[in-house]
């Protein structure tokens, strides 16, 4: 039994705000555990759900390649998979029972798994992958296929035995990532991706991931796959995937999408050098902390690379909610970190968390105010989300009892009680958003009045917006202090 076949279960269609804007990247841990099942002589397939209408797409490609093993390998290195989004949940479990159907056997990996390996067992799994996975996949298949029945030493799994589920110790993070394969880059249909990019954004962008885990300890961010362990790809490794990529799909834009970029002494140093070297003309975009953002070579390093955003984990402009979350980073760095990135032209971009426990009006209008002085490129708004395994989720999870998880990714449902309704926290969120706008929209303006040529479409468009927020913001916040009165 060598034939694999795999997919991942996230359906773009079902988030309708992700398919709104329209920039889909490839599932990129599902192609690294093809790729290292192909590497130890394993047939393998993929279905990809990216684009697919629902899970019964997926019958197709079962009858198409007859597999084996039918493994859902969600990607570990997007932040929608790892909310564990209810819509996708569902899927997983209705692709499950169909290649259960098909007397496949039924293997699961993903962060919602992880924490919630009972209900996939039992909705069809016969085996769920805890953690890191690549590893515990081919050490779980090659048992099969030995015909062994204890599977209780391999370490990362769980699964049912008699009447209850055991699942087996943890296993370790891979410490050598060189080790691992390029993803299986060859068996993904990259075209529908391209095409919608270029569709919305008029550019090409591909994922790639250099590092595996987090070693900071924010109470509210889950690490289900790779743990608080930290550990890099080498830059040589890096840049040949690049080369092999910018080959054959002549990609624009890179999302580095792995938690923090660069943490490694001396890394972003040799990497640009390399990427100099190479003669690779590309943009990419991080994700960084506040405090990892000072160092001024490295800023200089990172644009000479070719980076030209940096999605920054703001989360707030108050110090005494930063200090709650145990962010470990100040306002001031913020502040800091956002001049010398516009210093260097590459673009702040914050994450901003509202609604986390203790947060008041004060606290709230400190973030406001934050924005849009900074005004940074752009902002990712979200509320306080608590998932399985944090400290966060610890403290309210007794409030969890209706709903624990979104459907998709723009529900922003407040699941535990804070200063204020649900409601208000919706309200706030399309507030922030549209005063933000506003005061993006003025700041164009006193920039071409300081500097009459330089006006483009662009600063245009930006000034002439301001028609449409002023109003509009004024409308919202109205809206807003209705909502902070209610009970």
């Amino acid at each position: 039994m060598n034939r694999i076949l795999f997919s991942h279960s996230y359906f773009l269609r079902f988030d309708p705000k992700q398919w709104q804007t329209a920039q889909p990247y490839a599932p990129l841990g599902t192609l690294y555990a093809a790729s290292l099942m192909r590497e130890n002589s394993f047939e393998i397939s993929l279905f990809d759900t990216m684009f697919a209408h629902g899970p019964r797409e997926i019958i197709s490609s079962i009858e198409k390649n007859k597999p084996d093993f039918f493994v859902i390998y969600d990607d570990g290195f997007n932040y929608l998979t790892k909310m564990c989004l209810t819509n996708m949940r569902e899927a997983a479990f209705n692709m499950c029972k169909i290649a259960k159907q098909y007397g496949c056997t039924v293997i699961v990996s993903s962060s919602d798994s992880t924490d919630q390996f009972k209900e996939y067992l039992n909705e069809g799994a016969d085996f769920v992958l805890i953690g890191e996975a690549e590893y515990t996949l081919l050490e779980l298949i090659k048992a099969i296929n030995k015909k062994e029945k204890n599977f209780s030493l391999i370490e990362g799994l769980a699964f049912k035995k008699d009447e209850g589920i055991i699942k087996t110790a943890k296993r370790n993070v891979i410490k050598n990532l060189d080790d691992l394969p390029f993803p299986a880059w060859d068996i993904i249909d990259m075209e529908p991706y391209k095409k919608m990019w270029l569709r919305s954004s008029g550019y090409f962008s591909m994922n790639m991931g250099t590092t595996r885990g987090c070693p900071f300890k924010c109470n509210w961010c889950a690490k289900p796959i790779y743990g608080n362990r930290y550990n890099s790809r080498s830059a040589s490794n890096v840049v040949a995937e690049l080369k092999l990529l910018k080959d054959k799909f002549q990609f624009d834009h890179i999302w580095f999408c792995d938690d923090i970029f660069g943490l490694k002494p001396g890394w972003i140093n040799e990497f640009a050098d390399l990427i100099e070297k190479e003669k690779l003309h590309f943009k990419f975009k991080i994700q960084a902390r506040a405090d990892l953002l000072l160092q001024e070579d490295n800023i200089k390093d990172l644009a000479r690379a070719g980076c030209d955003n940096i999605w920054m984990g703001a989360e707030s402009g108050s110090q005494k909610i930063l200090d709650a979350m145990d962010k470990g980073t100040t306002v001031q760095q913020i502040f800091a970190a956002t001049k010398l990135l516009k210093k260097y032209n590459i673009k702040p971009s914050f994450f901003i968390q509202f609604g986390y426990p203790g947060e008041t009006k004060n606290d709230i209008e400190k973030t406001v105010s934050m924005i849009n002085e900074l005004l940074p490129h752009s902002i990712g708004i979200s509320v306080s989300y608590p998932l399985p395994g944090t400290v966060f989720f610890e403290k309210v999870k007794e409030q969890l009892k209706e709903k624990s998880n979104w459907a998709d990714s723009d529900e922003l449902a407040l699941m535990f009680q804070n200063t204020y309704p649900a409601s208000f926290y919706k309200q706030l969120h399309r507030f922030v958003h549209k005063d933000y706008r506003k005061h993006l929209a003025f700041d164009n303006l006193k920039k071409l009045l300081a500097k009459p040529s330089s006006l483009t479409i662009h600063t245009l468009k930006k000034i002439v917006s301001a028609v449409y927020y002023i109003p509009s913001a004024f409308l919202a916040k109205q809206k807003l202090k209705q909502l902070q009165t209610q009970d």
